[in-house]
């Protein structure tokens, strides 16, 4: 062995040292605070019920499978037949995760070591080895192909040498899974000849790049770009083929260069030739997820110091901006104070595993036990759901991120409850998923109607994974500790860290300092997963029983929808009376002490009632900083104004201070101004041009204003009768390019409505001033102020002589 090697082999060795020592001090840190478990134990036996009939739900889906799909990429569950690329109904964009590749069989190839079946592990890898090839004039998705096949291949070739050493079996293997992978690898390279070094989104298997249908390909996620480096690393150090690694290393030094500096936050979707960003959007789902996963287990897995520094800083970003308690709201990357969504999507479930990896439980426990509570309310997790947890998209394909997680945080703790929450689910499962040819994802948690569909990850994590929530180490034939999960939870030894030496520390450099790597131990010295869960246990109205007396209702809570916290107010001496239009829905609310149900509920109910004037006067403050206005002078008297209520953009410069804008009022022909021109736009240069919403983005209508010379342009509704008055206003959004330079602000039909009728009652053009509201109220202030000093001096009488 040269020095070179040594050194790596040391390197490795001490890092996985290091990592296995974390994860026992958090362990030991959790169960040495409490002496009972709070929840139900689960017995040995249920425990080995549960892992067998997991392991038969395995056989039901694969079996299926095998007789009836394969050499299919996927099982059709509902009609019982195999998906091909070309020959099946095309789904449109979701099927370039298909190659003509038998992807199921070979995404399943390590549960079947896991299961312990080897004599079907062997059969299945010379079927893949007989009849799987990649010479195929059909585009694929660089990112899925990668996880699924290419890491697959990967943890089969591994698991099949490990079979030949430690249980005598397989001994004509000689590395065909590997060629097969690296074979592979060298298809998916052309997709990284970009200027940035970042891979594009999808590339042809036979050719390249030159496929004329990728001619135009500009885009890709985060998520995509940066989820190669574990396989093609492993790749690299297994072939001794360097490129593989170098070009992954590359597409994540790009990325992490292109992090927005002041937040330290990523945004979802780029350009792979120019580096800019097309969404800003920023969290941890859909779009970025495995960014973050890859960032941390590169580090774990190849000791590279500068991972676990980016991770530590994204991290620290994501649980200051995009964290709000167990919730996970996406914000702007460059504004970060802004959410961009009102919805999280099921992807972010794999987030409370990535924690414990990372060493912190305590947030893991939280967006876990809130994760949980959205599975009890709707019976499955569905692709999407609000703020408010009601249903946004109402798929779920049973994914595995949520029971992922789940494992890991039993690992972790080592407390039963998550062994519940793994009944919960695969009894879910088996009730509502599973059908006579394998398990259909779920088209509506609502109705419960089913897909014809099963992805090869219902078999290669999210059944694996139940599986290994109820087996212990001596049930094992390898101790899952010495190896590394990918995103598709395929297994990579820790021991590729010896294989090369490609890794080089950072600490040496001015990119990162010593605070970067600070953030290696449990958050909190003293936590159990029960304190934890028990304060969020009615965290989710309606999935729990009603809150009991001794646990108050707060103002920021309240729900007038919810009748359970109509039945509280009403106890605590609070009546609500309907003011004006019951169709607004504003109430007014009065307390009385002699109304409440006792002298304690009363006194919750005066705390409730200062609860909601101060978030009254918070909310007004924060919706009139937020107010643009729409000003003009009255008819009457010209040195008075009127201000009219209008929304702002996240996409044009704010109008912060005294600063506005001012001009004639002008309507954009077409009205919708989706066209590539206006048919005024001579007229409208220098003018606040107004603009219908519809046809096409609020952004392209600014672009097109800014085109032809508008001051500003006003978005006007295009919903008969809606107003800022009876609904919350909304910023407009963009596509996250910065090239808007004029204020755009959006009015309601009711508010233009005032405005166009003034623009009719005029001969001459309406002048108006775009402003903020809060400026404007300040300005009205000021002359009120002054008028109110001129007729005070004019009043004055005159000093006797």
């Amino acid at each position: 062995m040269s020095a070179t090697s040594s050194e790596s082999f040391v390197r490795g060795q001490r890092l996985m040292l290091i990592f296995l020592v974390a994860l026992c001090i958090v362990v030991a840190c959790v169960l040495s605070t409490e002496t009972t478990m709070p929840t139900q134990n689960m017995s040995n036996k249920e425990r080995a019920e549960l892992r067998e009939e997991a392991r038969a739900m395995f056989y039901h889906a694969y079996n299926a499978y095998m007789q009836n799909a394969y050499p299919a990429d996927e099982l059709m569950p509902l009609s019982c037949k195999g998906r091909y690329r070309g020959v099946t109904p095309s789904r449109g964009d979701m099927d370039d995760i298909l190659g003509n590749f038998s992807m199921t069989l070979v995404d399943t190839l390590d549960t079947l070591v896991l299961l312990g079946d080897f004599a079907e592990f062997e059969h299945a890898v010379k079927l893949v080895i007989r009849d799987v090839q990649f010479d195929s004039d059909i585009i694929v998705s660089v990112f899925e192909t990668n996880i699924r096949m290419v890491g697959g291949l990967l943890s089969a070739h591994i698991l099949a040498e490990y079979l030949q050493k430690h249980a005598d079996t397989m001994h004509w293997y000689k590395g065909e899974l590997l060629e097969m992978s690296r074979e592979l690898g060298y298809r998916l390279l052309p997709a990284f000849n970009t200027s940035t070094g970042i891979p594009h989104a999808r590339v042809n298997l036979r050719l390249g790049m030159k496929d004329p249908m990728l001619k135009k390909s500009r885009e890709t996620c985060t998520a995509c770009a940066g989820t190669i480096l574990l396989e093609f690393a492993a790749l690299s150090r297994l072939t001794g083929d360097p490129i593989f690694e170098v070009r992954a290393h590359a597409a994540m030094d790009a990325l992490w260069k292109l992090r927005h500096r002041g937040s330290d936050l990523m945004g979802t979707v780029l350009n792979v030739h120019s580096g800019d960003w097309v969404r800003r959007d920023s969290g941890v789902g859909a779009g970025i997820d495995s960014y973050y996963e890859y960032l941390f287990k590169s580090y774990v897995l190849l000791g590279d110091d500068k991972y676990l520094a980016r991770f530590n800083r994204h991290y620290n970003a994501v649980m200051k901006y995009v964290s709000e308690g167990p919730m996970l709201l996406d914000v702007l990357m460059h504004r970060p104070h802004a959410k961009s969504k009102n919805f999280m999507d099921s992807l972010l479930a794999f987030w409370p595993g990535l924690q414990v990896l990372s060493g912190d439980l305590k947030p893991a426990v939280q967006t876990h036990e809130m994760l949980y509570q959205v599975m009890q309310m709707h019976t499955f997790i569905p692709e999407a759901f609000t703020v408010d947890f009601q249903i946004h998209w109402g798929q779920h394909p049973l994914r595995p991120e949520f029971i992922e997680s789940t494992y890991f945080l039993y690992r972790a703790t080592g407390d039963h409850h998550y062994l519940q929450v793994g009944k919960k689910a695969l009894k879910t499962l088996q009730q509502y998923a599973k059908v006579s040819c394998g398990y259909a994802a779920v088209n509506d948690v609502r109705t419960g109607k089913h897909e014809d569909r099963m992805d090869s990850f219902v078999l290669s994590e999210t059944i694996k994974y139940l599986y290994l929530l109820f087996s212990d180490p001596q049930d094992l034939i390898i101790n899952v500790d010495e190896f590394v999960f990918t995103t598709e939870a395929h297994l990579l030894p820790l021991s590729i860290a010896q294989l090369g030496n490609a890794t080089f520390s950072f600490r040496q450099t001015d990119e990162h300092n010593v605070l970067d790597f600070m953030r290696t131990c449990p958050s909190s010295n003293k936590l159990f997963p029960e304190k934890v869960r028990k304060p969020l246990r009615n965290f989710i109205t309606g999935s729990c029983p009603r809150t009991t007396a001794g646990k108050r209702l707060s103002a920021l809570d309240f729900q007038a929808s919810n009748a359970d916290h109509l039945r509280a107010v009403y106890d605590m001496g609070i009546t609500m009376v309907s003011v004006g239009d019951r169709s607004q829905g504003k109430v007014r609310l009065f307390h009385s002490f002699y109304n409440a149900k006792s002298h304690e509920e009363g006194e919750m109910g005066l705390q409730f009632m200062q609860e909601m004037l101060e978030l009254t006067k918070m909310q007004s403050i924060n919706q009139l900083a937020q107010l643009q206005a729409v000003a003009y002078a009255t008819d009457e008297k010209p040195q008075d104004w009127i201000a009219l209520m209008a929304g702002p953009s996240h996409f044009s410069p704010e109008l912060t201070g005294d600063q506005f804008v001012q001009g004639d009022l002008i309507l954009a022909k077409p009205l919708r101004a989706c066209d590539e021109t206006l048919e005024n736009a001579e007229e409208a240069k220098g003018k606040v041009l107004v603009a219908e919403r519809g046809d096409c983005t609020f952004v392209s209508k600014a672009r097109l204003a800014q085109k032809v010379g508008a001051a500003a342009l006003i978005v006007c509704d295009n919903v008969p009768g809606s107003s800022g008055e009876t609904q919350p206003m909304f910023a407009m959004s963009g596509d996250g390019k910065d090239d808007v330079l004029i204020p755009v602000v959006f009015m309601y039909s009711m508010e233009f409505g005032k405005l166009s009728a003034v623009m009719q009652r005029r001969k001459q053009p309406l002048r108006v001033r775009v402003m903020q509201m809060v400026e404007f109220k300040r300005w009205q202030l000021a002359k009120e102020q002054r008028q109110n000093q001129t007729a005070s001096v004019a009043q004055k009488p005159d000093k006797e002589l």
